[in-house]
Order: structure tokens, then sequence, then C-alpha cells
């Protein structure tokens, strides 16, 4: 009896420690994240203003870093605030070429220029939608805001 509970306890702990990691693995890979964004100076229509996004495919100052394929970002619907930012890795994770890249529309999503998978991005979590070829989210960046700058960095 004691060596079942033995097992039993010893596959818990190995159970509950194993299901704490982030174990995804992302097709894109980990390149440097770094953009700081004014929304008042810089893109006062932006601000708190839903389904409106911004693309940057070149760092604008030199100590900018932007990824893979280049940041997406968008303001969207939040869960801890009425409006919440979110940002994206370009690069479509089916093809996983830096050069082959989404692109925005006005409804909330993302389309790949070549596989056509379509993401839903205004929620945050950059998913397939079910007609999409790609099963693997878009790559999100992190995004904190201070005021009216966002800071988007690698997770």
């Amino acid at each position: 009896m004691q060596i079942k509970c033995r097992i039993l306890f010893f596959v818990l702990i190995l159970f509950t420690c194993s299901s704490c990691n982030d174990n995804f693995i992302s097709s894109i890979p980990d390149y440097p994240v770094n953009l700081e964004l004014n929304l008042t100076a810089s893109y006062p229509t932006f601000k708190d203003n839903p389904y409106q996004y911004l693309v940057f495919e070149k760092p604008i100052y030199n100590n900018d870093r932007i990824g893979f394929g280049g940041i997406l970002v968008i303001c969207g619907w939040g869960s801890s605030s009425i409006y919440e930012y979110f940002a994206y890795d370009l690069a479509c994770p089916h093809e996983a070429d830096s050069k082959i890249k989404v692109v925005p529309n006005d409804i909330g999503q993302a389309v790949c220029e070549k596989c056509q998978s379509t993401y839903d991005i205004v929620g945050g979590y950059g998913i397939p939608l079910n007609s999409s070829v790609s099963k693997e989210p878009l790559k999100r960046y992190k995004v904190s805001q201070r005021g009216d700058y966002l800071l988007i960095t690698r997770k």
C-alpha cells in the first residue's frame, strides 16, 4: 500500500510540475524585439481606437528591434480594460519565412499573403480561424503601457 501511495504521490508531483511550463515552441524563431511607441505624439488616432493597427516592417530608430518578420500592433478588446493593445510578429507561422507576412484588415484579422491563413488578432491570441491551413497562432509579443507610451518586447 505504501508503495502505491508513493508512486501516486510521485506521479502527481511530476504532473503538477510539468503542467506549469509553457512547452509551446513557435515555428517563428526568437529574434530581438524592442519597440517604443508614443501614442500621443506619433500615433494620436491609434490610441483607444479598436480595430486600428500599426505595421512596422523596418525599425524607426537605430535601437529598435522588430522581431523576425516585423511587428503588427492592434488596439483590441481587453479583459483588464476596455481597450488593450496586442502585438504579433508579421511572419506567418505556417510559412515560417520572414519575407512571407500576414496583412491586417479592418475587421480584426490578419491574412497570410501566401497560404491565405486567417488569424484573429483583435482578441489578443492571434489564433488561426477554422478555414486556415495554419494550425499555429501568430507569435505574440508583450505590450506594456505606461501612460501614452507602449513598449513592445519579447515575452
